[in-house]
């Protein structure tokens, strides 16, 4: 069963407090996932013991404990090494409970806000999906474990640019990455059967529903000052919307009114 807003304590719901910005990304072809998923799904293989221990702890005490249940979202969790995706000086906070900063004002989420978020989207492994802010990488890691192809925006485009250098160093290979508006969405590549937004829009962009494939799913957080994360779902009579729980993201801003990085 999936959280919902009645599932949650309170206090842990606006704990739950995210500051990454939607993202954009270059071009590098996806790859048939089976031909790179060894490569994809391996950990650092230099890491130490300690580090494996600090991973699964995160999964057991931040993830497990709190209701999430999904054995694809928690193996994927397992394998990437988050904290190839914070900068140096703070790798040995990376498995805190936590969002983290990355550079240019921008955050990796907290982990249990990364696997809420990919277990609400209840992807296939044949799934394509759009993500909406790449940040550093790390969401696109976990989703590409669990689909067969990830599609992923930054608007700033230094963060987007190293991601993907990032996300290719590491086996990734079924991510693509583009620079640009994310309320835009990436409609040559659409439809999609799942995307996921990681900064609130005063309204769910009407672009990215038009990206989504029948019985698909859109989960992005939605509001000014009082936010819901909510699901939508594309079905035979038409949407479907879900509020899953009260959180508090970063705006999403449209490119026009963002000040170059």
């Amino acid at each position: 069963m999936k959280p919902r807003r009645s599932d949650l304590p309170q206090g842990l719901a606006w704990f739950l407090m995210i500051f990454v910005l939607f993202p954009h990304t270059l071009s590098s072809p996806p790859v048939d996932r089976s031909e790179t998923a060894e490569e994809r799904s391996r950990a650092d293989s230099a890491e130490s013991p300690e580090t494996r221990e600090a991973r699964e702890r995160m999964v057991q005490e931040q993830i497990v404990a709190r209701g999430i249940h999904d054995a694809r979202v928690l193996e994927a969790l397992r394998k990437v090494p988050r904290h190839r995706f914070v900068p140096p000086a703070i790798q040995p906070s990376a498995y805190n409970d936590s969002a983290l900063p990355i550079g240019l004002g921008q955050t990796i989420s907290q982990p249990y806000v990364v696997a809420f978020m990919t277990e609400a989207l209840e992807l296939k492994p044949q799934d394509r999906v759009l993500e909406i802010g790449t940040g550093s990488g790390y969401q696109a890691a976990v989703l590409s474990l669990l689909a067969r192809e990830v599609y992923s925006m930054e608007i700033v485009e230094r963060l987007g640019r190293e991601a993907e250098a990032r996300l290719k160093e590491m086996g990734y290979s079924n991510v693509r990455v583009r620079i640009g508006d994310g309320y835009r969405g990436w409609p040559e590549a659409a439809p999609f059967d799942a995307i996921i937004v990681t900064a609130a829009p005063p309204d769910v962009p009407p672009a990215l529903v038009a990206q989504l494939r029948p019985g698909g799913r859109l989960v992005v957080p939605v509001g000014r000052y009082v936010q819901d994360l909510i699901r939508l779902r594309r079905t035979a009579k038409g949407l479907e919307r879900e509020s899953l729980l009260p959180v508090r993201f970063v705006p999403m801003v449209p490119a026009g009114e963002r000040s170059p990085r």
